[in-house]
């Protein structure tokens, strides 16, 4: 009468080592499982008849290894892993990818095969993506566009593709060459996929956003991958995203000094650097992607400004004046007060 749980529980065990080691002896797994070769085989024609493909491997001992199959059989994963799992798929309903739909589908699938225990502790597990909000329009990406990216990022591929720019071609204008770019890293940030490369034309990193691409067959020919500004490609990112340049400092930085006390610059300035000259009056360092950009982040304060340097940030406020008083002279007339 225990013959058969002792049956299933040893396939299980069986299954479970075949799945995390690609070859195994099969004196080693009679060992381990504490059962005779003679049962080991006849383990492993149960399972071949259950639709795991088991192939024999030759050698002195010979031995079994599980290979990929055309078809997908039950699996097996520990408590460990179908909570993982779960967390996974839960996180992937709000990647952005394309695949929230076969995320949710897929998801419901692996708590219903769940013993009771698991499908309590996933149901007690709710995660809520918050994104951070999005500069402009965002589009979904196409699965087959991510698989295509990262497809040519592992094949180490020069990847040619159509790239939508951020602020659209005037009308008349020709759209420009297709981007050549060798891929390094297909990455997720703030709710949407970038694609880190090599650009050949212009000889410098880049990062592109993937919902903006449009990939081109075929690939070009192999390269050799280059070493990323850092060595690591989560810094890289997040320092790009703050306009960083590869040197670990602002590419634009400029020094004002405004009428406003040090207390409430700072509470408001999470990059730079404030330094108190009076009751009602600070100096503040600070750095930006463009000159322009510097100079916004500054105008943003209701106060005085005075520009201690440099030349370019003055520039940029002028540049800026007269854009605000061109934008005041054509639009209609404030009400008073």
């Amino acid at each position: 009468m225990e013959l058969v749980p002792k049956t299933s529980a040893r396939l299980l065990s069986l299954l479970s080592l075949l799945q995390v080691q690609r070859d195994w002896p099969g004196a080693l797994l009679a060992e381990r499982l504490d059962i005779s070769p003679r049962t080991v085989r006849r383990d492993v024609d149960r399972l071949r008849e259950l639709g795991y493909p088991i192939v024999a491997t030759k050698g002195p001992d010979g031995g079994y290894r599980l290979e990929a199959g055309t078809q997908l059989p039950p699996l097996l994963f520990d408590d460990e892993q179908a909570v993982a799992l779960a967390v996974a798929l839960q996180i992937a309903t709000t990647s952005g990818a394309g695949i929230e739909e076969a995320a949710a589908r897929a998801l419901h699938t692996v708590r219903q095969v769940m013993p009771a225990r698991l499908r309590h502790r996933i149901d007690t597990l709710r995660i809520t993506a918050v994104q951070r909000p999005a500069i402009g329009p965002s589009r979904q990406v196409d699965s087959g566009v991510l698989l295509a990216l990262s497809a040519a990022v592992h094949a180490r591929e020069v990847l040619r593709f159509d790239y939508v720019p951020a602020v659209a071609p005037a009308a008349g204008t020709a759209e420009g060459p297709p981007r050549r770019v060798q891929p390094h890293h297909l990455v997720t940030w703030g709710g949407r996929w970038y694609l880190v490369a090599w650009d050949l034309d212009r000889e410098d990193w880049r990062t592109f956003r993937a919902d903006r691409i449009t990939p081109r067959t075929p690939t070009g020919p192999r390269f050799t991958p280059r070493e990323l500004p850092g060595g690591d490609v989560a810094a890289f990112v997040a320092a790009r995203f703050q306009g960083v340049d590869g040197s670990g400092g602002w590419p634009c930085r400029g020094e004002v000094i405004l009428d406003l006390p040090a207390a409430t610059v700072s509470a408001y300035t999470r990059d730079g650097v404030v330094e108190e000259l009076g009751p009602d009056r600070c100096r503040l360092v600070l750095g930006a992607w463009s000159w322009p950009g510097l100079a916004a982040t500054i105008g943003r304060f209701d106060a005085d400004i005075e520009v201690v340097g440099p030349a370019e940030l003055r520039a940029a406020f002028a540049r800026l004046a007269r854009r605000y008083a061109a934008a005041a002279a054509d639009g209609p007339t404030a009400p008073p007060g």
